[in-house]
């Protein structure tokens, strides 16, 4: 096997023992989530030379030189293998085998997403559940940047601590953003905020208003009562019209980072690396940054691990794809997040089947 020091091998520069022993190290892994030794290859098959059955003693020379090249590793704790980032790379562009999304797959995320009654986040939240269920790990799903204009806007007072703003477009769309009601405001200054973004939105996006609102707040502060203020500030920040990015972020499946293994064993490495992932979660303008290269792909695009700035401290793997209207206009991203040894070829055609249906869904 040709020794490459500073770059990692490409498959045909493994010769046939080397790339079946790497394909066998890694699908084990994938399957049980445990360093591979040489005596578990032995025990799953022949894998021989020339017809010579190979000892484990040749399997482990050959691990060790596809260590030197950087596509396994050795964690500390174990005298097995697992494969490195660039080794997942490798397995995932040259060996994986994709297959399809099962007929009574199909049928259920068909059924869900095209549910009656749904507003438009309701239904993208939904695609994330979906996902998230089916594939087991986290999902996440940017919205599109609304282009219609603001037909009216109303702020509604809840039980407690709770407001709804309410934002109905000029194509009959209609969303809700829950808010948190600050102490004192009165049915007055609900209106009274209603009114000063009806007249300043009304039949505009958002988006090419929201500046000139920002600073016609800041200008009308002496005569706004101060909760109104606050009110017209919290429905902004609420639609995205603040200083972030005007498209939201939704997150659903959290929970099936934490798999029954790591319930069971609570391996401290493993605690951590899910809670750096948690807060990796949390980054919205990151993960809109990341989803935004996968908005340019034409297909599903899968980051593992370091090849991504946000990801590489959790060791943490993104299959994602765009959605996107029947006349190939992007509208937003979906995928999964999970941990490395995420099973692709399970994940991947879910990814672009419910990245397909939910555009078909956008499409009416």
């Amino acid at each position: 096997m040709t020794q490459l020091f500073g770059r990692t091998p490409g498959l045909t520069e493994l010769d046939a023992r080397a790339r079946d022993i790497f394909r066998r190290v890694v699908e084990a892994y994938l399957e049980t989530g445990e360093p591979v030794g040489s005596r578990t290859l032995s025990r799953g098959g022949p894998l021989s030379r020339g017809g010579t059955p190979l000892s484990p003693a040749s399997i482990r020379n050959t691990m060790q030189d596809l260590a030197q090249l950087g596509l396994l590793d050795a964690p500390h704790t174990s005298a097995g293998r697992i494969p490195t980032h660039a080794g997942l790379r490798m397995f995932v562009d040259g060996f994986l085998e994709v297959g399809d999304v099962g007929e009574d797959e199909r049928r259920a995320i068909e059924a869900r997403l095209f549910a009656r009654g749904r507003s438009l986040e309701e239904a993208l939240a939904e695609a994330g559940s979906i996902l998230s269920g089916l594939a087991g790990g986290a999902s996440i799903v940017v919205t599109p940047v609304r282009e219609g204009g603001v037909k009216h806007v109303e702020f509604v007072a809840l039980g407690g601590d709770q407001a709804l703003a309410v934002m109905v477009f000029e194509d009959g769309t209609v969303e809700n953003r829950l808010m948190k009601r600050a102490p004192g405001m009165t049915p007055s200054a609900f209106q009274e905020a209603s009114n000063f973004l009806n007249a300043r939105l009304r039949g505009r996006t958002l988006s090419e208003a929201k500046d000139e609102v920002r600073a016609e707040l800041e200008m009308a502060r002496r005569q706004l009562d101060e909760t109104t203020a606050r009110l017209v500030e919290d429905g902004l920040a609420a639609w995205g019209g603040g200083e972030g990015d005007a498209r939201a972020l939704i997150v659903r499946g959290q929970a099936n980072l934490l798999g029954d293994g790591l319930r069971e064993t609570g391996a401290r490495e493993d605690l951590e690396r899910v809670r750096m992932l948690f807060d990796d979660l949390e980054q919205k303008g990151q993960l809109i940054g990341l989803l935004d290269d996968v908005r340019e792909a034409q297909g599903v695009r899968i980051f593992i691990g370091a090849e991504t700035r946000l990801f590489s401290l959790s060791g943490s793997s993104v299959i994602a794809a765009p959605y996107m209207t029947g006349q190939r206009k992007v509208l937003g991203a979906i995928g999964v997040i999970g941990p490395t040894r995420l099973n692709y070829a399970r994940v991947i055609p879910l990814v672009d089947y419910t990245a397909r249906v939910l555009g078909r869904m956008m499409d009416g």
